[in-house]
Protein backbone atom coordinates (compact mmCIF):
# COMPACT_ATOMS: atom_id res chain seq x y z
CA UNK A 1 0.00 0.00 0.00
CA UNK A 2 1.27 3.62 -0.83
CA UNK A 3 -0.51 4.92 2.11
CA UNK A 4 -0.25 3.72 5.82
CA UNK A 5 -3.48 2.67 7.68
CA UNK A 6 -5.06 1.59 10.61
CA UNK A 7 -8.08 -1.32 10.09
CA UNK A 8 -10.82 -2.55 12.33
CA UNK A 9 -12.58 -5.30 10.70
CA UNK A 10 -16.13 -6.33 11.05
CA UNK A 11 -17.57 -8.26 14.05
CA UNK A 12 -18.20 -11.04 11.18
CA UNK A 13 -16.02 -11.31 8.36
CA UNK A 14 -18.42 -12.31 5.03
CA UNK A 15 -18.46 -10.89 1.48
CA UNK A 16 -19.77 -7.45 0.33
CA UNK A 17 -18.79 -5.36 3.53
CA UNK A 18 -19.56 -1.55 3.48
CA UNK A 19 -16.33 0.69 4.97
CA UNK A 20 -15.86 3.80 6.20
CA UNK A 21 -12.77 5.49 5.16
CA UNK A 22 -11.30 8.12 7.61
CA UNK A 23 -8.90 10.95 6.52
CA UNK A 24 -7.93 13.12 9.43
CA UNK A 25 -6.88 16.36 9.74
CA UNK A 26 -3.54 18.58 9.10
CA UNK A 27 -1.16 17.47 11.78
CA UNK A 28 -2.67 15.04 13.08
CA UNK A 29 -2.49 11.07 11.98
CA UNK A 30 -4.23 8.21 11.58
CA UNK A 31 -4.92 7.23 15.79
CA UNK A 32 -7.38 10.42 15.88
CA UNK A 33 -10.34 9.64 14.29
CA UNK A 34 -9.52 5.59 14.82
CA UNK A 35 -10.27 6.75 18.43
CA UNK A 36 -14.01 6.15 17.77
CA UNK A 37 -13.72 2.96 15.56
CA UNK A 38 -15.49 1.08 18.28
CA UNK A 39 -18.65 3.15 18.24
CA UNK A 40 -19.23 2.48 14.34
CA UNK A 41 -21.44 -0.32 13.16
CA UNK A 42 -19.58 -3.93 13.10
CA UNK A 43 -20.54 -4.56 9.59
CA UNK A 44 -18.38 -1.88 8.56
CA UNK A 45 -14.58 -2.15 7.75
CA UNK A 46 -13.06 0.76 9.64
CA UNK A 47 -9.96 2.28 8.25
CA UNK A 48 -8.11 5.49 8.90
CA UNK A 49 -5.67 6.67 6.84
CA UNK A 50 -2.59 8.49 7.65
CA UNK A 51 -1.88 11.29 5.37
CA UNK A 52 1.69 11.22 3.43
CA UNK A 53 3.40 14.59 4.46
CA UNK A 54 5.83 13.97 7.34
CA UNK A 55 5.62 17.40 10.04
CA UNK A 56 7.62 15.40 12.16
CA UNK A 57 6.15 13.99 15.81
CA UNK A 58 3.39 12.35 15.03
CA UNK A 59 1.69 14.55 12.55
CA UNK A 60 1.35 14.09 9.13
CA UNK A 61 -0.44 16.23 6.32
CA UNK A 62 -2.48 15.66 3.04
CA UNK A 63 -1.04 18.50 1.33
CA UNK A 64 1.02 21.87 2.72
CA UNK A 65 -0.28 25.26 4.32
CA UNK A 66 1.88 27.94 3.62
CA UNK A 67 2.08 31.62 4.60
CA UNK A 68 3.25 34.56 2.35
CA UNK A 69 5.19 37.86 3.45
CA UNK A 70 1.50 39.28 4.44
CA UNK A 71 0.65 36.16 6.59
CA UNK A 72 -1.68 35.39 3.84
CA UNK A 73 -2.88 31.35 3.90
CA UNK A 74 -2.41 29.09 0.81
CA UNK A 75 -2.51 25.81 0.12
CA UNK A 76 -0.37 23.74 -1.82
CA UNK A 77 -2.95 22.83 -4.67
CA UNK A 78 -0.65 20.36 -6.93
CA UNK A 79 0.44 18.47 -3.21
CA UNK A 80 -3.68 18.50 -2.44
CA UNK A 81 -4.44 17.32 -6.41
CA UNK A 82 -1.40 14.48 -5.69
CA UNK A 83 -3.24 13.19 -2.59
CA UNK A 84 -6.45 12.92 -4.09
CA UNK A 85 -5.25 10.49 -5.93
CA UNK A 86 -3.29 8.60 -3.70
CA UNK A 87 -6.75 8.48 -1.87
CA UNK A 88 -8.25 7.30 -4.79
CA UNK A 89 -5.49 4.30 -6.08
CA UNK A 90 -6.05 3.14 -1.89
CA UNK A 91 -9.40 2.55 -2.16
CA UNK A 92 -8.90 0.62 -5.04
CA UNK A 93 -6.15 -1.51 -3.08
CA UNK A 94 -8.65 -1.44 -0.46
CA UNK A 95 -11.31 -3.07 -2.42
CA UNK A 96 -8.72 -5.78 -3.96
CA UNK A 97 -7.12 -6.96 -0.25
CA UNK A 98 -10.48 -6.92 1.56
CA UNK A 99 -14.21 -8.45 1.05
CA UNK A 100 -15.83 -4.84 0.37
CA UNK A 101 -19.10 -3.71 -1.55
CA UNK A 102 -17.21 -1.45 -3.81
CA UNK A 103 -20.90 0.43 -4.07
CA UNK A 104 -20.47 0.95 0.07
CA UNK A 105 -17.73 3.20 0.40
CA UNK A 106 -18.29 6.22 2.59
CA UNK A 107 -15.13 9.10 2.94
CA UNK A 108 -15.19 10.52 7.32
CA UNK A 109 -12.90 13.22 6.90
CA UNK A 110 -12.32 16.04 9.34
CA UNK A 111 -10.64 19.39 8.13
CA UNK A 112 -7.82 18.63 5.65
CA UNK A 113 -9.27 15.44 5.01
CA UNK A 114 -12.71 16.68 4.70
CA UNK A 115 -11.58 18.99 1.81
CA UNK A 116 -9.95 15.43 0.29
CA UNK A 117 -13.33 13.59 0.92
CA UNK A 118 -14.96 15.96 -1.15
CA UNK A 119 -12.36 16.31 -3.40
CA UNK A 120 -12.37 13.06 -4.50
CA UNK A 121 -16.13 11.95 -4.26
CA UNK A 122 -16.89 14.27 -7.15
CA UNK A 123 -13.68 13.76 -8.70
CA UNK A 124 -14.03 9.66 -8.34
CA UNK A 125 -17.88 9.18 -7.57
CA UNK A 126 -17.48 5.85 -9.29
CA UNK A 127 -15.45 5.05 -6.62
CA UNK A 128 -17.50 7.26 -3.52
CA UNK A 129 -20.84 6.65 -2.20
CA UNK A 130 -21.21 8.84 0.59
CA UNK A 131 -18.85 11.79 2.36
CA UNK A 132 -19.39 12.79 6.42
CA UNK A 133 -17.38 15.81 5.73
CA UNK A 134 -16.88 17.79 9.09
CA UNK A 135 -15.68 21.36 10.28
CA UNK A 136 -14.05 21.60 6.30
CA UNK A 137 -14.77 23.20 2.81
CA UNK A 138 -15.35 22.49 -0.69
CA UNK A 139 -12.05 23.21 -2.86
CA UNK A 140 -13.03 22.98 -6.19
CA UNK A 141 -9.46 23.57 -7.58
CA UNK A 142 -8.35 20.51 -5.64
CA UNK A 143 -10.90 18.20 -7.75
CA UNK A 144 -10.32 16.68 -11.44
CA UNK A 145 -10.65 19.33 -14.50
CA UNK A 146 -13.97 18.54 -15.84
CA UNK A 147 -15.48 17.31 -12.79
CA UNK A 148 -18.70 19.14 -13.06
CA UNK A 149 -19.59 17.17 -16.35
CA UNK A 150 -19.79 13.45 -13.98
CA UNK A 151 -22.51 11.49 -12.77
CA UNK A 152 -22.75 13.24 -9.08
CA UNK A 153 -26.15 12.75 -8.35
CA UNK A 154 -25.28 9.53 -6.69
CA UNK A 155 -23.30 11.04 -3.86
CA UNK A 156 -24.81 12.08 -0.60
CA UNK A 157 -22.99 14.15 1.88
CA UNK A 158 -23.39 14.93 5.92
CA UNK A 159 -21.91 18.27 6.26
CA UNK A 160 -21.05 19.18 9.65
CA UNK A 161 -19.32 22.09 11.22
CA UNK A 162 -18.50 24.13 14.57
CA UNK A 163 -20.20 27.69 14.62
CA UNK A 164 -17.31 29.30 16.63
CA UNK A 165 -14.98 27.22 14.54
CA UNK A 166 -11.49 29.60 15.10
CA UNK A 167 -9.70 27.62 11.91
CA UNK A 168 -11.92 27.31 8.93
CA UNK A 169 -14.47 29.96 9.25
CA UNK A 170 -18.03 28.16 9.74
CA UNK A 171 -19.31 30.40 6.53
CA UNK A 172 -16.95 28.58 4.23
CA UNK A 173 -19.01 25.97 5.21
CA UNK A 174 -22.18 27.31 4.82
CA UNK A 175 -21.07 28.07 1.23
CA UNK A 176 -20.03 24.69 0.17
CA UNK A 177 -23.87 23.26 1.03
CA UNK A 178 -25.18 24.94 -2.31
CA UNK A 179 -22.38 24.61 -4.33
CA UNK A 180 -22.61 20.92 -3.61
CA UNK A 181 -26.12 20.81 -4.28
CA UNK A 182 -26.01 22.66 -7.30
CA UNK A 183 -23.82 19.06 -8.74
CA UNK A 184 -27.14 17.11 -7.47
CA UNK A 185 -25.63 15.95 -4.44
CA UNK A 186 -27.68 15.36 -2.05
CA UNK A 187 -26.74 17.21 1.58
CA UNK A 188 -27.64 16.68 5.09
CA UNK A 189 -26.17 19.78 7.16
CA UNK A 190 -25.60 20.47 10.32
CA UNK A 191 -23.67 23.09 13.15
CA UNK A 192 -23.12 22.39 16.38
CA UNK A 193 -22.26 25.45 19.35
CA UNK A 194 -17.93 24.20 19.00
CA UNK A 195 -14.54 25.34 17.71
CA UNK A 196 -12.58 23.39 15.17
CA UNK A 197 -13.62 19.83 16.53
CA UNK A 198 -16.24 17.05 16.77
CA UNK A 199 -18.65 17.52 19.56
CA UNK A 200 -20.35 14.40 21.05
CA UNK A 201 -23.72 15.18 19.13
CA UNK A 202 -21.93 15.97 15.75
CA UNK A 203 -20.81 11.93 16.23
CA UNK A 204 -24.19 10.66 17.20
CA UNK A 205 -25.70 12.65 14.47
CA UNK A 206 -23.60 11.42 11.83
CA UNK A 207 -23.46 7.93 12.91
CA UNK A 208 -27.52 7.93 12.46
CA UNK A 209 -27.15 9.63 9.52
CA UNK A 210 -24.82 6.26 7.96
CA UNK A 211 -27.79 4.30 9.53
CA UNK A 212 -30.47 5.88 7.34
CA UNK A 213 -28.71 6.26 3.83
CA UNK A 214 -27.71 2.86 2.63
Amino acid sequence: MDLHYLVREPQTIQSGHPVLILLHGYGSNEQDLFSFATELPNEYYVISVRAPYDLMYGSYAWYAINFDADENKFSDVEQARQSRDRIADCIDELLQKYPIDPKQVTLIGFSQGCILSYAVAVSYPEKVQRVVGMSGYFNRDIAVEGFEGKALDTLQVFASHGSVDQVIPVDWARKAVPQLEDLGISVTYKEYPVGHGVSPQNFFDFRNWLETTR
